[in-house]
């Protein structure tokens, strides 16, 4: 969803408002309004056929339908085939968007408020139309008490939404911000009879009324779900859907763990993964199925920012308080080695929390940037006035004779005895005598061998850090809860961040179970540099606002930056699926697969047709060759 939160709107000469076919947050649209298809999909791809993917979360069940609400797992990929939002953004162009449910939207000349017309031909999946009081029941449900409160402090600046008529709904909105339209024009809609009138946290397996291309079909309850392509689907011939959703059945499976999916893979359970494990790319990427061509491996490059994948250091604990402490652990990575040794040297270091953007700080801070530092230069740290500093490394040392980790190791010291750490028969302990004690928390394989080095790096220091794995339910309860020490995250990272930070930094969000700000930041600047950079009334002062909070963040080490591949790596049957020529610079892992590309003609028998309390799906094993258009029975109801 966050890839459509951008935003300033296109003129087409009105001077009461701006208004347009499509928004872009600093400059002109790429694609006329006129445009007949994205330029990365091919326009003519035959729609039939199926995509076997493995589920890409990590939660290895799934207990209800409704991806909204806090507790429990919706399946994969659901409100991304389910939902359609009123904007839909390109893949090939940051910081912009294109109506989808929305033919229209204007922009008051304030920028207090945007109004979206919306398609009179729009239908959910029961047939019903979307109006505006969809678009408003979503709204005001998405900022309600029984959601993910990450959504509230998305929208906490859009003061309501209005019915203006049936097809006209008007936002409004607290104060000024660029990004509000298209924060607001992402929201994936959903009809107002989806749960008949249920308080929201009890709409658990009711079955989503989205306007998407797809339904749900034959499900597994909480192992493997189908969705359907819907023949009916209302957009299916407009400029942002054309040459997408190509595919008749979208099956998703899930497995245990990554063993359990690599062996699946292999033996041809699936047709396409996203790997993670240089490891495993590197070594079990590989077998009889990869000799003979039917699977293949591919290195995708993307212009996608580098995000900020860390460990995550839990500031409510006493004992990760002080920023020296923090900078200490930071001092005992030894990155090279890990990259060297683990990685097979396919990884990057991260750098900042704006990396691969325009939004990265670099060199030393200009004078807008010092500006908007200076009121709070008692509480910022020093270095985030100077030079940015670079995480530290362990190949390039100032003296050959004592090493690049020794050196750091030495620095680690130092700033732990500043902050009152003093090694005791072996045990780093503060002045009261506790020792130096932390639990890594963390529910995925492989985890205690990547940390490894860093535990024995550490226990140098006279600090033990111990690992504990947990199954994904209860780390995930943990996490919401804020009961960890120290844990990681890969937060993907926006070319135009806005809102959404407040909920990753603001203080308030410190404050608010089952928000995004795990590692507790409460700060008056970070929160002062969030609403200058949402607030920003031109490019040069939003990118001087990003960039002061680059530099806050990372010299706070709140986050120890961890490492990104520069490549997408995806094994894909070459036998069953066809691609695009052409691979869009802003593609993300697997949806780009399901949204764009198509099944080879194969022969298959034909689709068999059933009916129960949920509506018309095919029969589980049925199927329909690739270019050809799936059937309904005569006396399938219109919309099912």
């Amino acid at each position: 969803m966050h890839r459509l939160l951008a935003g300033i709107l296109l003129t087409l000469g009105c001077s009461a408002a701006w208004a347009g076919y499509g928004y872009a947050l600093w400059g002109e649209l790429k694609y006329p309004a006129d445009f007949p298809s994205f330029g990365y999909v091919n326009p003519d791809a035959p729609k039939g056929g199926e995509i076997r993917l493995v589920g890409n979360s990590r939660a290895s069940t799934f207990d209800k339908y409704n991806p909204f609400t806090i507790r429990g797992n919706a399946p994969t990929y659901l409100s991304a085939l389910m939902f359609d939002s009123l904007l839909a953004a390109p893949l090939d162009e940051e910081g912009a968007a294109y109506g989808l449910l929305a033919q229209d939207v204007q922009v008051a000349p304030d920028g207090l408020s945007a109004t979206f017309r919306l398609r009179p031909e729009a239908r959910f999946h029961n047939g019903d139309p979307v109006l505006a009081q969809d678009v408003k029941y979503t709204f005001d449900t998405l900022t309600g008490p029984y959601v993910s409160p990450g959504f509230s402090t998305l929208l906490t600046d859009v003061a309501g939404a209005d019915v203006v008529d049936d097809h006209t709904v008007r936002f409004r909105f607290k104060r000024f911000d660029r990004q509000l339209p298209l924060t607001v024009g992402a929201l994936p809609i959903f009809s107002h009879k989806w749960g008949a009138g249920k308080r929201f946290d009890e709409v658990v397996t009711d079955i989503p009324i989205g306007s998407g291309p797809y339904t749900i079909g034959p499900v597994n309850f909480g192992k493997d779900i189908t969705y359907v392509r819907d023949p009916n689907y209302w957009a299916r011939d407009l400029n942002v859907k054309r040459g997408s959703d190509n595919f008749d059945r979208i099956e998703v499976k899930i497995y245990r763990d990554n063993t359990a999916r690599l062996e699946a893979l292999k033996a041809g359970e699936f047709d396409l993964m996203v790997f993670y494990s240089a490891g495993d790319w590197a070594r079990r990427v590989n077998g009889r199925k990869f000799d003979r061509g039917e699977l293949v491996k591919g290195e995708f490059t993307s212009k996608l920012p580098t995000g900020f994948q860390s460990f995550v250091l839990n500031t409510r604990r006493p004992f990760l308080r002080d920023r020296r402490v923090r900078e200490a652990l930071d001092l005992a990575i030894d990155f090279q080695w890990m990259n060297r040794q683990l990685f097979y040297g396919a990884y990057r270091r991260v750098h900042g929390i704006f990396g691969n953007t325009p939004c990265a700080a670099s060199g030393a801070p200009d004078a807008a940037q010092l500006a908007l530092m200076a009121p709070w230069r008692a509480s910022i740290p020093a270095a985030a006035f100077g030079p940015v500093v670079e995480p530290p490394r362990t190949d390039q040392p100032k003296d050959p004779d004592v090493g690049g980790l020794r050196e750091n190791l030495r620095r680690a010291q130092a700033l732990l005895r500043e902050a009152g750490w003093h090694v005791r028969d072996g045990v780093l302990k503060n002045a009261a005598g506790d020792p130096f004690v932390l639990t890594y928390l963390d529910s995925s394989e492989g985890g205690a061998r990547v940390i490894a080095s860093w535990v024995r790096n550490l226990a140098k220091l006279g600090i033990r850090l111990n690992y504990r794995s947990v199954d994904y339910a209860l780390y995930q309860e943990r996490l919401q809860k804020f009961d960890f020490d120290i844990t990681t995250i890969a937060y993907q990272g926006s070319y135009n961040p806005g809102q959404e930070y407040a909920d990753l930094f603001g203080g308030a969000a410190a404050d608010t179970p089952d928000s995004g700000n795990l590692a507790g930041v409460k700060s008056q600047a970070v929160d002062a540099l969030i609403a200058r950079m949402v607030g920003a009334e031109t490019h040069a002062s939003y990118l001087a606002a990003c960039r002061a909070l680059d530099r806050v963040i990372t010299d706070g080490y709140y986050l120890l930056p961890q490492w990104y591949s520069p490549v997408v790596r995806m094994a894909y049957n070459a036998w069953h699926l066809r691609r695009p020529e052409v691979v869009p610079p802003y593609f993300q892992g697997e949806l780009w697969a399901v949204e764009t590309w198509w099944a080879k003609a194969r022969a298959a028998p034909a689709t068999k047709w059933r009916s129960d309390s949920r509506g018309w799906a095919p029969v589980a094993g049925g199927a329909t060759s690739a270019g050809a258009e799936p059937r309904l029975p005569a006396d399938a109801p219109s919309g099912s």
